[in-house]
């Protein structure tokens, strides 16, 4: 028998075919709309200027434009050296004008290894600032928030920290409903710590702190921060004495290039160290990670290399089983970054803040009654700048504290 003959009417053959023909007919509307999704996200854009500008107190934003007309923004920070960080952002701005804006990750790639000299504060300040510009960007033409370019929200609020220095202002904060604040370490007369302290200034900082955990009670996380301004040595004994208060962390109990030293007194208290401000990048990192140095990072993405670098110093801290609390004394455009890469990782512990952006931000953040903030919702970073607001804040000569010591005018750290 012959494979093409019909049988009702209709052969082997042609039943195949006509099978084929409808899958890919079935098929058809599906990679039309593949093929749709594919032209339109290769529509041409292209980055067609950036713009900086100081603003009140000490920061710099910084303005990506597109010839979509669409703008992303990002803070770009370096304390006390704002005029430097926009010369570099202007001597990276010829690499960006007429590329794609989209491709964040490679545009960080770029910025980083065509330098030739690594990392450093003022490389890895203005590149996180274009970091957070360009995921503002991506986020606004795709119409999602940032957080949902990694793989969507972990958490739907970010508990975040406010200050005080003594009783009273721990009160305030606890009225005004912080369930965390940070503090630093009391000092008579703003003195120094010396390399090896008496009694009296151990005892000094010791009942200052202990009368601020009597203020907020035992439901309140309360970090000291020795600032890298108290020498390892009197540190070490400051901690033991802090250790029936239960600080929530020690925050740069020693200068934190000093990593040997930081994991010393990490093996000498069951409380843990915090550190990363003034550390940079994934590989600055690194080495405070492989030598159980610090149970809780603190990456600024201001400094550290952005949201983008900010992602892959918490996924290793995770290997570590530490913590993400983001440094960040700066503006709203800096939080609202610290808030996507807080709703984007699984280890986030809490993230610090000075303003909610009342001021900077058409819709600014709000604290919950829980000390929490909700994560954004908008597209990109979630956030709009109140131009009327912000234009009498434009310009300042902000400058980092010069402090020495008042018994033989040595500069000392602040």
């Amino acid at each position: 028998m012959k494979s093409g003959i019909k049988k009702n009417g209709i052969s082997r053959r042609s039943a195949i075919q006509s099978f084929l023909g409808l899958a890919g007919a079935m098929a058809l509307p599906t990679n039309s709309i593949a093929i749709g999704l594919e032209a339109k996200d290769k529509t041409a854009v292209k980055i067609t200027r950036l713009e900086t500008f100081l603003v009140k107190p000490r920061w710099i934003f910084l303005k990506i434009h597109t010839d979509a007309g669409v703008v992303g923004l990002g803070e770009p920070l370096l304390e006390g050296r704002a005029l430097t960080i926009q010369t570099a952002i202007k001597e990276i701005e010829p690499y960006l004008i007429g590329k794609d804006p989209r491709q964040v990750v490679h545009h960080w790639q770029a910025i980083y290894k065509h330098a030739f000299y690594k990392g450093g504060p003022i490389l890895t300040s203005a590149l996180s600032g274009i970091d957070q510009a360009l995921w503002d960007i991506k986020g606004k033409l795709l119409n999602i928030p940032v957080y949902e370019l990694f793989g969507g929200p972990t958490r739907d609020r970010v508990r975040v920290y406010g200050r005080a220095k003594d009783a009273e202002e721990t009160s305030k904060r606890l009225a005004e409903g912080y369930t965390v604040i940070k503090t630093g370490v009391a000092k008579e007369k703003g003195n120094p710590a010396r390399a090896v302290e008496n009694p009296r200034f151990i005892k000094y900082a010791v009942e200052n702190f202990a009368a601020m955990r009597k203020a907020g009670g035992d439901s309140m996380d309360i970090g000291i921060d020795f600032h890298g301004a108290i020498p390892p040595q009197t540190s070490k004994i400051l901690i033991k004495e802090l250790e029936p208060y239960q600080p929530m962390f020690i925050e740069e109990p020693c200068q934190p290039q000093n990593v040997d030293v930081l994991a010393d007194i990490a093996r000498m208290t069951h409380l843990p160290i915090a550190t990363g401000e003034r550390i940079f990048t994934k590989w600055g990192f690194r080495e405070i990670l492989e030598k159980g140095a610090a149970s809780i990072l603190q990456p600024d993405l201001c400094h550290a290399g952005g949201i983008t670098e900010g992602r892959l110093i918490a996924g290793m801290a995770e290997a570590y089983y530490a913590v993400i609390a983001p440094h960040n004394p700066m503006g709203p455009i800096s939080l609202a970054s610290g808030l996507h890469l807080a709703a984007s990782i699984p280890n986030f512990l809490v993230q610090e803040q000075v303003t909610l952006g009342e001021g900077y931000l058409k819709t600014p953040f709000k604290l919950e009654q829980d000390g929490t903030v909700l994560i954004p919702k908008g597209p990109g970073l979630g956030i709009e700048l109140d131009e009327n607001k912000i234009s009498d804040k434009l310009g300042h000569d902000w400058k980092n504290p010069e402090t020495y010591d008042a018994s033989d005018g040595s500069a000392v750290e602040w």
